[in-house]
């Protein structure tokens, strides 16, 4: 089928093509009546604006942008970025706004597609994510002006706005969990060392084994992937002494964990206590249920997105607003050390 065009619109209303693109537009020069007419009759035959023909009128795009610069293999298994996504989905679709979602290789393939995005007026604002230290897409967007939300910080943002975390709070109390329950021998399986949020975990992490005076404070980086996850957890529990308890940057790793664990006759939580960071349904899905920090991903999701709804419409660009802190919630895979582990 031809796309419906303004012509089409134009012979069916009896008026010129000119008189549509003002009602169309909201403009004068054409009467209520006429406008109601032509807008009746798009909406009638799935009439739908030209996106060079709005990028010439400077028109909204109706639409945000999210890049990722994850590795496709193991970015569709991690269940914090489908959440993530599924909150801003609900937020923009009830706005009437899309998502232009697109994995990137590197900072300079996603700076590219910010400023092909930007210049061709495909979207009006984009959300960051996985904030990098000193990363160079906080000042490429400044020079840019492209309206953006960092999911993350508060350090580090610049000039733009952002919703975040109390990543160290959360780790924190997890050791202090962990601690009270008898362990000593604490170890963690951080993510990349080059995010923000990674960095943020491992000075509290730091901070609180040092404050504890616990023996050992070991902690692995990875990818987020399972299987570095089981890698990192391998080398940990071939250690003498061994800890007794790990906690994992992500559920996905900390399930690897859990497999690995169970493989090397360990037994779950009696010889070794387990910890997740976020709280998918797969962690209550193993056996024993894992431990974990849980938060509500698709409401942060959700925040996000009316931030940029917000800086799009005009509102504050440099606005900071911190989303409900994780709250530890214990399950089955965590429990006192045994005493030959103690």
């Amino acid at each position: 089928m031809k796309r419906p065009t303004i012509a089409d619109i134009a012979r069916r209303a009896g008026v010129s093509k000119g008189a549509v693109s003002y009602a169309l537009n909201g403009q004068p020069g054409v009467s209520e009546a006429t406008r109601r007419r032509v807008l009746a009759i798009a909406e009638e035959i799935g009439w739908n604006p030209n996106s060079a023909a709005r990028a010439l009128s400077g028109a909204a795009a109706n639409a945000f942008g999210l890049a990722l610069r994850r590795p496709a293999s193991t970015l569709g298994l991690e269940p914090f970025y489908m959440e993530l996504i599924s909150g801003v989905e609900a937020e923009l679709s009830a706005r009437s706004y899309a998502l232009m979602l697109q994995v990137v290789a590197d900072p300079e393939a996603e700076i590219a597609l910010y400023r092909r995005w930007w210049g061709e007026h495909r979207v009006d604002g984009v959300l960051i994510c996985d904030l990098r230290l000193d990363d160079p897409r906080v000042k490429a967007l400044e020079e840019m002006g492209l309206p953006a939300v960092v999911v993350g910080g508060p350090e580090g943002v610049g000039s733009l706005a952002n919703v975040w975390n109390d990543d160290a709070a959360a780790v924190v109390e997890t050791v202090e969990y962990l601690v009270a329950l008898g362990h000593r021998r604490i170890a963690r399986v951080g993510g990349m060392p080059d995010l923000r949020h990674t960095l943020t975990r491992m000075e509290a992490w730091d901070a609180v084994c040092r404050r504890l005076n616990l023996p050992m404070a070991v902690s692995e980086s990875t990818d987020y992937s399972g299987e570095q996850g089981a890698h990192a957890t391998r080398r940990l529990l071939s250690t003498s002494p061994r800890p007794t308890a790990i906690l994992y940057d992500n559920d996905v790793m900390a399930i690897a964990g859990l497999a690995v664990a169970q493989e090397m006759g360990l037994a779950v939580p009696a010889d070794l206590s387990l910890v997740a960071f976020d709280d998918s349904p797969l962690c209550r899905l193993v056996h024993p249920p894992l431990t974990a920090l849980a938060r509500d991903i698709p409401a942060y999701g959700a925040l996000a997105a009316r931030q940029l709804l917000e800086v799009v419409g005009g509102g504050a660009a440099q606005v900071s607003r911190q989303a409900q802190t994780a709250r530890l919630t214990p399950r089955g895979s965590t429990a006192r050390p045994g005493d030959h582990a103690a």
